[in-house]
C-alpha cells in the first residue's frame, strides 16, 4: 500500500517529475518481476516514477534493489547518503524506477552499458520492459553494436573456457569440471539467449546478489526472475542493440530531463560535451545550464529536469524586446 510522500524532499532535483514519488514499506526480499511500462506515444522518451521504501533492520540496499528489479549501482547512485550494507532501520530508501529511454531504435532488446540496464520493446510498440543487468568487467568489456538472438536455451549446460580454468587456478581454487550440467551450481542459471556477438550470452545466474556491476567476462547477466520473464517474450532473430550512453536526454511533455550514469573515477565531462548540439543550439529549447551541471555532478542515475521547450509565442516576445 503506497501513500504520497511530500514533494520537494531535500537533495532530490527531480521537479516536476517528483510529483509521482511515493513511500511504501519493504515487506521482505521478494524478487520482483521486470517493470513494464505502457507507452502512450511510440516516441515517448521518459518513463516511470521514482518512489521511496522504508528499510528494515535486516535490509541492505541490495535486498531492496532485488525486491524492486534494481541493481547494485542503481541503488548506490540513488542513495549516496545511505549505507549500502547497513542502512538504518526505517531509513527512506529511494527506488529509482524512472528512466530516460536510450537513444536507440525502440525495437527488440536494447542494452545501455553505462546504466547496466536492458530494455525490451515488444513488436506491438505499446510497451517497454526494463531489467537490471551485469556486464563485462574492464578488459573483458561487453561489445557495443547491432546483434541478434540466435538461439534460446532452457536449462543450459556450461562449458568453462580455458580462460575460466586459468582464472580458477590463479585464485588457488578447486578446478572446474569440464562441463557443468543444469542445476543450482550452473552460473548460467535456467535460461540463456545466445547472440550473434561472439561468445556473448544473455543469461540468468546462480549468484544474483550484487547484480548490476561490471563483473562478467563479457556476457550479460540477469536476475533469475528477470530472465525467466524475458525468455518467452523474445524470438530467435530478435534484434539486439548495445549502446554506452552515460548521459541520456529525453522529453516528457514540454520538460527536458537528463539522466546521468558516469563512472565516478572518470570525472565529469564538460557541459558542452554532455549536451548534444541539437539541444544546445536549438532555438526551441530553453536549457537551464545550472541544472545540467547539478545533474552531472550529483550523478544519481535519476532523470532530472534541465530545461523546457520554448514556445513560438515566447520566442516572438523575446525577439520584439531585443
Amino acid at each position: 500500500m503506497k501513500r504520497k510522500f511530500p514533494v520537494g524532499r531535500e537533495g532530490l532535483a527531480l521537479a516536476p517529475l517528483a510529483a509521482g514519488l511515493a513511500l511504501t514499506t519493504a515487506l521482505g526480499v521478494v524478487p520482483a518481476e521486470a517493470a513494464m511500462f505502457r507507452l502512450t506515444d511510440p516516441n515517448q522518451e521518459v518513463i516511470g516514477r521514482a518512489f521511496y521504501v522504508k528499510s528494515r533492520k535486516e535490509d541492505t540496499l541490495l535486498d531492496i534493489g532485488r525486491q524492486n528489479n534494481m541493481g547494485y549501482d542503481d541503488m548506490r547512485q540513488a542513495n549516496q547518503k545511505v549505507d549500502t550494507w547497513v542502512p538504518k532501520a526505517g531509513s527512506d530508501v529511494l527506488v529509482p524506477e524512472s528512466f530516460v529511454l536510450p537513444d536507440a531504435p525502440h525495437q527488440g532488446i536494447v542494452l545501455n552499458l553505462a546504466e547496466k540496464r536492458l530494455y525490451f520493446y515488444p513488436s506491438n510498440g505499446r510497451e517497454v520492459y526494463t531489467f537490471a543487468i551485469s556486464i563485462g568487467r574492464d578488459g573483458l568489456n561487453t561489445p557495443k553494436g547491432r546483434f541478434k538472438v540466435t538461439a534460446k536455451v532452457k536449462d543450459p549446460t556450461w562449458t568453462p573456457t580455458a580462460a575460466h580454468h586459468a582464472d580458477r587456478a590463479k585464485e588457488g581454487r578447486e578446478p572446474l569440471p569440464a562441463v557443468v550440467p543444469p542445476g543450482p551450481d550452473n552460473p548460467l542459471g535456467q535460461y540463456a539467449l545466445r547472440t550473434s556477438a561472439p561468445s556473448i550470452l544473455i543469461h540468468g545466474t546462480n549468484k544474483p546478489w550484487g547484480l548490476g556491476m561490471e563483473v562478467s567476462r563479457g556476457c550479460i547477466r540477469m536476475y533469475p526472475e528477470g530472465v525467466e520473464q524475458l525468455f518467452p517474450l523474445v524470438s530467435v532473430n530478435e534484434p539486439i542493440t548495445i549502446v554506452d550512453q552515460a548521459y541520456k536526454f529525453g522529453w516528457r511533455g514540454q520538460d527536458l530531463y537528463l539522466e546521468v550514469h558516469r563512472d565516478p573515477e572518470d570525472g565529469a565531462a564538460t557541459l558542452h560535451e554532455v549536451v548534444p548540439a541539437r539541444l544546445a543550439q536549438s532555438p526551441e529549447v530553453n536549457l537551464d545550464w545550472d541544472a545540467v551541471k547539478r545533474a552531472v555532478e550529483e550523478n544519481t542515475g535519476l532523470p532530472q529536469w534541465v530545461g523546457s521547450r520554448q514556445s513560438a509565442a515566447n520566442r516572438l516576445y523575446l525577439d520584439m524586446i531585443f
